[in-house]
């Protein structure tokens, strides 16, 4: 019986205790004449060597797929016999191998081991740290064959090649609408259910997705913690900020592909399309005419024949009609500034300027006429908060 005087582990044959003491010394004799990897046993030498040949000896009897160790094989053969041995013994939640277990229990002990030596975050799995390490030293190893763009990490270029291919593999099962990635489709089914689990602590205001709950309290907190590098100006959102750079470096990503035309962002190139296509997705609720977008709607709305069909109509239609009619009006003004990307301003004004509108709109039915230039001056400066940027 050969013991090990550090940690007191026995072994029968002394070449085990000999290969087991390297785990205390750190000593690995063997290394690989092609990179110059060494490793503390020459099994763990042979295996690794399968990676410069390609050598995978083992395979699946039922799917023929090789691997380079009989313990990939065996692990592998679980997805056949769905067997998971290894259970964790807080939630009883199993898994195929005991190394995706000790990572699970981590979920329970909130344990992090990994730890970036740049800024001291610290993570439950080794891989996440080599994706985090990526932002400090700018590494973006994966490309994409066909627009050369660049990504941090496997799973981004996958879904980012959707954009070419349009491929949408994940599908509404109440709508049938499809989508690019899991994450999209479990935020589309909340439209459903209408479910706002995230709630502001200090307005009440619930929201479907935590990371919109994040961006609306800095309404509260004021927070704008992305920066311009060349001007100073802050942002809420690192979007606003990706924009905005466009003022200083002059790109212009957005181009057509009928009259080259380009643009800065992609909301001002989703109106310029529909001149091409004839597309006119904004309808007035009272006329029915349709427009390409939504400030030509909002000119429309503004009209001297548009508001003197909504005297008459307050002066004819029974007031729960009128009332609807102000309901839809709200409804579109909120639609015009949520549907927009991007705005830069202070998001509280902004509100503050939308309530106005919604206060104009009630008062434009009782009397158009009268306050149309409030109005226009309130609803303008809304929009071209919203649409132009002035960035």
């Amino acid at each position: 019986m050969y013991t090990c005087n550090i940690c007191n582990k026995n072994f029968t044959h002394k070449s085990f205790f000999v290969i087991h003491m390297r785990v205390h010394t750190g000593e690995k004799p063997f290394s690989c004449k092609q990179c110059e990897k060494t490793f503390a046993n020459s099994s763990n030498l042979t295996v690794h060597t399968r990676v410069h040949t390609g050598e995978k000896p083992y395979s699946c009897d039922q799917c023929e797929k090789t691997f380079r160790t009989a313990g990939e094989l065996t692990v592998h053969k679980r997805s056949h016999t769905g067997e998971k041995p290894y259970s964790c013994d807080q939630c009883e939640k199993t898994f195929t191998t005991i190394s995706i277990l000790t990572q699970h229990k981590r979920i329970h002990t909130g344990e992090k081991p990994y730890s970036c030596d740049q800024c001291g975050k610290s993570f439950s799995l080794n891989r996440y740290l080599t994706v985090h390490k990526r932002i400090h030293t700018g590494e973006k190893p994966y490309s994409c064959d066909q627009c050369k763009k660049t990504f941090t990490t496997a799973g981004e270029l996958t879904v980012h090649k959707r954009i070419h291919t349009g491929e949408k593999p994940y599908s509404c099962d109440q709508c049938e609408k499809t989508f690019t990635t899991i994450s999209s489709l479990t935020q589309h089914k909340i439209i459903h259910t209408g479910e706002k689990p995230f709630s502001c602590v200090q307005c009440k205001k619930t929201f479907a997705r935590k990371n919109k709950l994040i961006l609306h309290e800095r309404i509260h907190s004021g927070e704008r913690p992305y920066s311009c590098d060349q001007c100073g100006k802050t942002f809420s959102q690192i979007y606003h900020l990706t924009v905005h750079k466009r003022v200083h470096t002059g790109k212009k990503p957005y181009s057509c592909d009928q009259c080259e035309k380009s643009f800065k962002h992609s909301g001002a190139f989703t109106d310029h399309k529909r001149i091409h296509t004839g597309e006119k997705p904004y309808s007035c609720k009272l006329c029915d005419k349709q427009y390409p977008s939504s400030s030509s709607l909002s000119k429309h709305k503004k009209s001297p024949g548009h508001l003197e069909m909504m005297k008459s109509c307050n002066n004819t239609v029974p007031t729960s009609v009128s009332i609807s009619f102000i309901e839809c009006e709200e409804v579109n003004v909120k639609e015009e500034i949520k549907e927009e990307e991007i705005f830069d301003g202070d998001p509280l004004s902004i509100q503050m300027r939308a309530d106005n509108i919604e206060e104009n709109i009630k008062q434009e039915i009782e009397d158009p006429l009268s306050c149309t230039q409030n109005y226009d001056e309130d609803r303008m400066d809304t929009i071209d908060i919203v649409r132009n940027i002035n960035i």
